[in-house]
């Protein structure tokens, strides 16, 4: 049968206010795991921005690399001043913490001792009032010529070696170390007689 052939069907006849029922096609499934296209533009979005500051990253830790790290090392050499400044019978504590070491003057002359126990590093403290070097660590005692006399370190404190400058001024060179117990102190360099 030809579209013209079939029985037509009966319309349907409205009574006044009612509206005509149009049939809808069904709505199409939308699948909820199925990313839209606003959704994968995000995501593009977010991985290029990963991506640009993982490359950003990488070219900050390259030209860090570059520049190595500089720590402050103090010089080797120091010149502490004139003779004349420093005064008989007393260690002067001003070069413990930058330099780290005491400048020692007695009747005859100067020395430089370090301010590294000699049992595990520490640094002691001068103590005015008892005329010793004390340890905070572990309670090794020097007297005031560096001679350790109690407490668990195992030797003297070592002395830098100390000349006079072309200036007149003292210079402590702590390149050079002189130790006791191997006879170093007898070393001319190790005592600045004045």
């Amino acid at each position: 049968m030809t579209e013209q052939n079939q029985p037509s069907k009966p319309a349907t006849t409205l009574t006044p206010g009612e509206s005509p029922v149009v049939a809808t096609a069904p709505a199409p499934k939308v699948d909820a795991e199925a990313p839209s296209r606003r959704g994968f533009f995000k995501w593009l979005v977010g991985a290029w921005a990963a991506f640009l500051a993982g490359v950003g990253m990488m070219k900050i830790l390259t030209v860090r690399f570059l520049y190595p790290n500089v720590l402050f090392i103090p010089p080797t050499s120091v010149k502490v001043g004139l003779p004349e400044e420093f005064q008989v019978g007393l260690v002067d504590v001003r070069f413990k913490d930058k330099f780290g070491f005491w400048i020692v003057r007695n009747e005859e002359g100067f020395y430089a001792l370090s301010t590294v126990c000699t049992h595990l590093g520490c640094q002691p403290n001068w103590l005015e009032a008892e005329q010793k070097y004390k340890c905070p660590c572990h309670g090794s005692g020097f007297y005031v010529t560096g001679v350790n006399f109690e407490g668990p370190a195992p030797r003297p404190l070592e002395r830098y070696r100390i000349v006079l400058a072309e200036d007149g001024q003292i210079l402590v060179d702590k390149s050079k170390k002189f130790q006791h117990e191997l006879g170093q102190w007898s070393d001319p360099e190790a005592f600045l007689r004045v």
